[in-house]
């Protein structure tokens, strides 16, 4: 928990310039704005945008936060130093850089020598100059600098005393925050801490400033700049070396949502936040803000199209799951057995996982979660118990289809509603040379209050069609199915050594915009499996639906 007192960190987002250069992720120009602004609800102070100039949908972003600005959040234009042997009042880019019309700018520039010489193919004393005279011109034309001093640890474990005089540039022209970048990701936290004590202890030789978001001091001296950590994951250490980096003395910590970046990601926000501010008591967002992560990071992996990792430490669905009997025993007495915050504190929820791995104990406190009083005295919940184990002995799965499970209980205890009863399925499927996918056309016959329905439907796929039967047969019977989707669907091989005849697993994620649900079916022919899944999957959404109905007549 944060106080008043708490040390101040400033959280700086760049989703949306290094989160997007991760490999198979691409977004619109909706889709940043969308994810910028759901940043600044979060409390993010910083935001980068992009790299204005570099391609057009950048320029747009800008463009459209200049009419409709952010609520709290800086956004953040993103550029080099200027070309090596050329002014910055000359350089094109910089021009888009101003035209983007943001108060802060980051500009970053070589540290480590080896880059100066083979990549810029310049001279050290250029790669200076391009520093000095890049903020300069900008601090010249009204905007503020934070400066990333690129791939800082490989130069300063190389070159010290040349990396230094890359920051000491930087100091000179006016940069009020110098950030120290772990761009290959190599480096380890004891390495981070040493040198960034170093950096601090350099700076605050060359006098004392505290320069945060919105500080600005008058004087005839280059202000000095506070530091900060940028930290990349190619060793699996950006989260710890971010927050060593703050431990050492940073006052800024870059990231992106749920780690995103190139190669292999950036410093996951998602962890550092709670990490920094839970445990170190350092003050980076408000505790209301705090728990909107989880709700944040899911929103940003469906904006982008990627799906979340289920077991992301603080925001994944399992990070606070509970499967063996003991534990989940353990956490029903006192959470604090079993996990290391309170989930509701990041807006995520504990969850007991059901499986051939349960006990009675998770059976009862999943049966809860549902509303389903169970006794452990009686025959019912262990009969439920024991139908759990023998399903998943066949193959099935309740672990990732708690919608199956509670239809079990349901049906253990006498109490399952039949909407429905299904009769058979027919599918066919024209398969067309050339076409990745297949025209198929789907025949399904139920009954529904002892009236028999045929229906067809065709689908992009034999699932596709089976679904569009079912709900064109059940619609006019139950119109709230028009609101169901299917939104997920994966296939598992369980016994692949037995070939064509392998059982097949299947999981349907189905949802009706405000709650997702999950089902389970098991069979040696895959549509059947399909079949068994899809129809669990609408006859859940019509509990849900019945259930809902009745507490609004109850309430009334």
């Amino acid at each position: 928990m944060t106080t008043n007192s708490s040390p101040q960190l400033w959280l700086y987002d760049t989703t949306l310039r290094d989160g997007t250069q991760r490999e198979g992720l691409s977004v619109s120009i909706e889709d940043k704005l969308r994810i910028a602004r759901r940043l600044d609800q979060l409390g993010i102070p910083f935001i980068e945008g992009g790299w204005p100039g570099a391609n057009p949908k950048d320029v747009q972003f800008f463009w459209q936060l200049q009419e409709d600005p952010l609520k709290q959040a800086e956004i953040v234009a993103f550029c080099s130093t200027r070309r090596p042997n050329s002014t910055a009042a000359t350089e094109p880019m910089l021009q888009d850089i101003l035209a983007a019309g943001t108060r802060w700018v980051t500009i970053f520039g070589k540290s480590w020598d080896l880059h100066v010489t083979t990549s810029l193919k310049t001279t050290l004393e250029e790669n200076l100059a391009m520093i000095r005279d890049t903020i300069e011109y900008l601090r010249s034309q009204g905007r503020r600098i934070i400066y990333d001093a690129e791939h800082w640890f490989d130069g300063y474990k190389h070159n010290r005393d040349y990396a230094l005089q890359t920051l000491e540039a930087a100091i000179a022209s006016g940069a009020e925050w110098l950030v120290l970048c772990d761009t290959n990701g190599g480096t380890l936290p004891h390495e981070i801490s040493q040198i960034v004590q170093d950096v601090v202890g350099v700076t605050e030789e060359l006098g004392t400033g505290d320069w945060g978001l919105g500080a600005s001091k008058e004087s005839s001296q280059s202000p000095i700049p506070q530091i900060g950590i940028h930290t990349h994951n190619d060793s699996e250490m950006a989260v710890a070396n971010a927050i060593a980096a703050v431990r050492a003395g940073a006052k800024m910590v870059q990231g992106t949502i749920n780690g995103y970046g190139e190669r292999c990601g950036n410093a996951n926000l998602c962890s550092l936040i709670p990490n920094l501010q839970l445990k170190l008591g350092y003050s980076c967002i408000t505790e209301d803000q705090l728990t909107q992560l989880t709700e944040a990071s899911r929103f940003v992996s469906e904006v982008v199209n990627l799906a979340p990792d289920e077991h992301a430490p603080f925001v994944g669905l399992s990070a606070f799951a509970h499967k063996g009997g003991i534990h989940v025993s353990a956490v029903e007495r006192n959470p604090l057995t079993y996990e290391h915050i309170q989930p509701e504190q990041v807006g995520n929820h504990r969850r007991i996982v059901i499986s051939e791995q349960s006990g009675l104990s998770n059976v009862l406190a999943k049966a809860r979660s549902f509303g389903i009083d169970l006794d452990q005295q009686k025959a019912e919940a262990k009969q439920i118990l024991q139908r759990l184990k023998d399903l998943e002995s066949e193959g099935f799965q309740f672990e990732a289809a708690e919608a199956s499970f509670a239809l079990l209980m349901h049906e253990a205890l006498g109490g399952r509603q039949k909407f429905f009863e299904v009769k058979g399925f027919q599918v066919h499927c024209d398969l067309i040379e050339g076409k990745e996918t297949s025209n198929a056309l789907a025949t399904v016959k139920i009954a529904v209050d002892g009236k028999n329905i045929l229906e067809a439907a065709e689908g992009n796929g034999p699932v596709a069609a089976l679904d569009a039967a079912l709900r064109k047969a059940l619609v006019n019977f139950y119109p709230q199915i028009a609101t169901f989707d299917l939104t997920d669907y994966k296939v598992r091989i369980l016994n692949g050594h037995t070939g064509t005849a392998a059982k097949t697993r299947v999981l349907v994620e189905s949802g009706n915009g405000r709650q997702r649900w999950t089902t389970v079916g098991v069979s040696t022919n895959i549509l059947e499996a399909s079949y068994q899944a899809v129809v669990e999957g609408l006859e859940y959404g019509l509990l849900l639906h019945s259930q809902k109905e009745a507490a609004l007549k109850a309430s009334t």
